[in-house]
């Protein structure tokens, strides 16, 4: 176990997909699972998976991997709430974490190599906060030191780690990942999406 946590965020209902995005399909694998096994292949350890609507269908997709599912039955408040679940597990598992890694399940082209690099920066520069850079923007993945553990068991249940960053814009390293602004919220995303990776084989 190392002294890194994750949580993979996937309790959302996806209704602007009209279907549970974390059940799409890319490259021959669901979303959910992608990301669950590039956190599994990461330095990153323990690894908790937190899941609300439709919990049943899709816990399937990650229950045989190496990592603890977390069922926040309050997952309709937001995502606030759904950090929160994450960490009170996380911090359950490991009283001793130095620091957490933030994903969400939707944004296809995180690898086990970007996460690894975040914890990489963070062990170098020892900022309380690592995140990814793209469109102009700073948003997750990205690591929280434990100094920031108690706000993000108490961020507002509307509010996203991305509100955490903002808050904290100065003392944030960053990684480039142009890729990051791609994720999966529509129809046509994910027909983009598809369409994208057909073009590059």
């Amino acid at each position: 176990m190392s002294n890194i946590g994750l949580i993979v965020l996937a309790a959302g209902a996806s209704t602007r997909m009209g279907t549970p995005k974390q059940l799409l399909m890319f490259r021959g694998r669901s979303l959910l699972r992608t990301m669950a096994e590039a956190a599994i292949a990461s330095c990153c350890d323990p690894v908790v998976v937190v899941l609300g609507s439709q919990i049943e269908q899709i816990k399937l997709e990650v229950h045989p991997l190496a990592l603890h599912i977390v069922e926040n039955r309050e997952w309709a408040k937001g995502m606030g709430n759904s950090i929160a679940a994450g960490m009170s597990t996380l911090t359950t598992i490991n009283q001793n974490l130095d620091a957490v890694v933030v994903v969400l399940c939707d944004q296809p082209f995180v690898s086990s190599h970007l996460l690894d690099q975040l914890v990489e920066s963070y062990r170098a520069t020892r900022s309380p906060i690592v995140a990814c850079a793209y469109a102009n923007t700073l948003g997750v993945p990205a690591l929280f030191d434990r100094s920031l553990f108690t706000e993000l068991m108490t961020i507002n249940v509307n509010m996203g780690a991305k509100y955490l960053i903002k808050q904290l814009a100065e003392k944030v390293s960053l990684i480039p990942f142009p890729e990051g602004e791609i994720d999966v919220d529509t129809p046509a995303q994910y027909q983009q999406l598809l369409k994208g990776t057909m073009s590059t084989i």
